[in-house]
């Protein structure tokens, strides 16, 4: 490895989570090299800004990463950090995902004041939600109910559930539990109930794919399941050309040496989901992505996706 670094620059959102996940990497990073000074650079993203509308109707996820991009490029900053389902799965050069770190609870979380479950909600109570991975699994396990566009930050869907917008909002588990609100869940929906969205709960940093010294200070972060699991998902996500406008949900797990890799690509509306599976060798996780992929457009998904992204994000 070369030698340790002096300083390092962290890009991140401003968001109280993502903050959350950037000064945690700090703390590793610090622990790694005691010398080095590391820093945040905090930044607001196009996708904190445009609150309004749904990520499928502005471009999606990779509004979130654009600004803070830019800062690597410009030598503002040296690494950022991103919640890895925030994360393009087509990353192209001159960027490069280096390290995957140990993942937190993937499940999503159902949170409520007044109920404990999506079994005990009345006919039309409506639910927030900002993905339609998540809507189109609800909508068909749950056709009573109504299933409403839910955006900003942790804490403005939180006050959104409290003012009586909602009658529950459905968060990933993780995010809760990283700020310390994991009491604010009633209840996890199992990957049966709502399978989710590929890399969730993992962190992912990004840096200039040019900086090999980034790359070897950085290794010792990665989390060797993680990123196997991360890599399936990632790939079947990849082969789909995943995007906020499909409702698409990878996720996998490991047991001993297999890996058990799940995918799903439906309607927005839940009148038709599409499933795979397949287990192999955890040395194979691209492949096994790959595979269930090809195996859900064989079934049905590539009529979906082609009409779905033929619309585009609308205006």
């Amino acid at each position: 490895m070369s030698e340790a670094p002096a300083k390092l620059v962290i890009a991140t959102r401003a968001s109280r989570l993502a903050l959350w996940q950037a000064e945690h990497v700090r703390d590793r990073l610090q622990t790694l090299y005691p010398q080095c000074e590391v820093s945040l650079l905090t930044m607001t993203t196009r996708g904190d800004q445009i609150l309004d509308r749904s990520l499928s109707k502005v471009g999606g996820k990779g509004l979130f990463v654009k600004e803070l991009e830019t800062a690597l490029l410009d030598g503002r900053a040296d690494l950022a950090v991103h919640s890895l389902k925030d994360v393009p799965v087509d990353m192209q050069s001159p960027f490069a995902l280096s390290v995957i770190l140990e993942r937190d609870d993937p499940r999503d979380a159902f949170v409520s004041n007044e109920h404990a479950s999506l079994d005990e909600l009345p006919a039309g109570s409506v639910v927030g939600t900002s993905s339609l991975r998540r809507e189109a699994q609800i909508r068909q396990r749950y056709p009573q109910l109504q299933v409403q566009p839910l955006r900003g930050n942790l804490d403005t869907r939180l006050g959104k559930l409290d003012r009586g917008d909602y009658a529950a909002i459905i968060l990933a588990s993780a995010g809760l539990r990283r700020l310390g609100m994991q009491a604010r869940i009633r209840s996890h929906l199992s990957p049966e109930q709502s399978l989710p969205a590929a890399g969730q709960g993992a962190l992912g940093i990004e840096i200039l794919e040019a900086r090999t010294d980034m790359q070897a200070w950085l290794a010792p972060l990665a989390d060797p399941d993680t990123t196997a699991c991360a890599l399936a998902e990632r790939a079947v996500s990849r082969v789909l050309g995943g995007s906020c406008q499909v409702p698409l949900a990878a996720f996998a797990q490991r047991d001993g040496d297999t890996l058990m890799v799940r995918g799903l690509v439906a309607e927005p509306d839940g009148s038709r989901i599409i499933r795979a599976q397949a287990s192999g060798a955890i040395g194979q996780a691209e492949e096994l992505g790959v595979c269930i992929a090809n195996e859900l457009l064989q079934n049905g998904a590539r009529i979906i996706l082609d009409r779905l992204l033929a619309s585009g994000p609308a205006a």
